[in-house]
């Protein structure tokens, strides 16, 4: 068994209840919340060591960068959760959110009430050097983001989940969400194993037939219903978003955007 430890990063400290003692799985999954207010580590952290809350997280980030210890590592934090209209827990191939904070560090960060949920810069930087200790002292070598809830539990494609995928709510917001691919490459970078970036405008090829067109940078946006095909195409900009981790590309012709993934850079423009 994997000796868990805690982060050295840790500014403030209350060990919440709600927790499953000890997980019954290694570390191999990252899932990051939103709070819905902009408060700080002591008011969650005050939150969760109620016990009628039945809910904590492992870490929470404040609107200041400040960083709380509300579950232990080796401990399963009550965050992921969620029932149907039967109140039969959510299952993702197989996966209830209990399940899936058995193998996950969970972290509350402090978020606007509101859509899209917006978090303070102070509480993103925050958020990624939390991660980029996680990652190392769990030996996850590179965090994995497709967007894409039929991957839950295949950590070698995919190893960063979201809570609305196991219960009926927007959580982590459309803010946390769709900048999961820009997470994974900033922390990625700061492990060592980053993707190498593409670098528009430039010419790439594509080497598969039915490389999916969509309307916007990201699999949150529809697809066109048209391919790319394979062959050389100009990129004309570049931008993070979900399901891809290399980024997505806009086609000089203005029939879309593609993932980044899948092509390979040849030339400048």
């Amino acid at each position: 068994m994997i000796r868990m430890s805690n982060s050295p990063l840790v500014d403030y400290t209350i060990l919440s209840p709600n927790c499953t003692k000890p997980r019954n799985h290694e570390i191999d999954t990252i899932t990051i919340h939103c709070v819905v207010g902009q408060c700080d580590v002591r008011v969650l952290g005050n939150m969760f060591a109620n016990p009628k809350r039945q809910g904590s997280s492992n870490y929470g980030i404040g609107k200041d960068g400040k960083i709380g210890l509300f579950v232990e590592e080796k401990n399963r934090s009550w965050c992921s959760g969620g029932k149907d209209k039967n109140g039969n827990p959510i299952r993702v191939n197989g996966m209830s959110g209990g399940d899936n904070d058995h193998r996950a560090i969970t972290i509350e960060v402090a978020s606007d009430t509101t859509h899209p949920y917006a978090v303070t810069k102070a509480a993103y930087n925050s958020l990624i050097n939390l991660l980029v200790d996680i990652c190392k002292r769990n030996n996850i070598k590179e965090l994995k983001w497709k967007g894409d809830k039929n991957l839950v539990g295949r950590v070698d494609q995919q190893n960063m989940t979201v809570h609305r995928w196991f219960a009926n709510k927007a959580c982590p917001g459309d803010y946390l969400y769709n900048r999961h691919g820009q997470i994974a490459k900033e922390v990625n970078a700061r492990l060592g194993t980053a993707t190498p970036t593409i670098t528009a405008p430039c010419t790439v090829k594509v080497s598969i037939s039915n490389l999916n067109i969509r309307k916007g940078p990201g699999t949150n946006y529809a697809t066109t219903g048209r391919y790319t095909g394979k062959g050389a195409f100009t990129i004309t900009e570049e931008q993070t978003g979900p399901g891809s981790d290399s980024g997505w590309g806009k086609l000089k012709s203005g029939a879309g955007w593609i993932s980044l993934d899948y092509v390979k850079r040849i030339k400048g423009v």
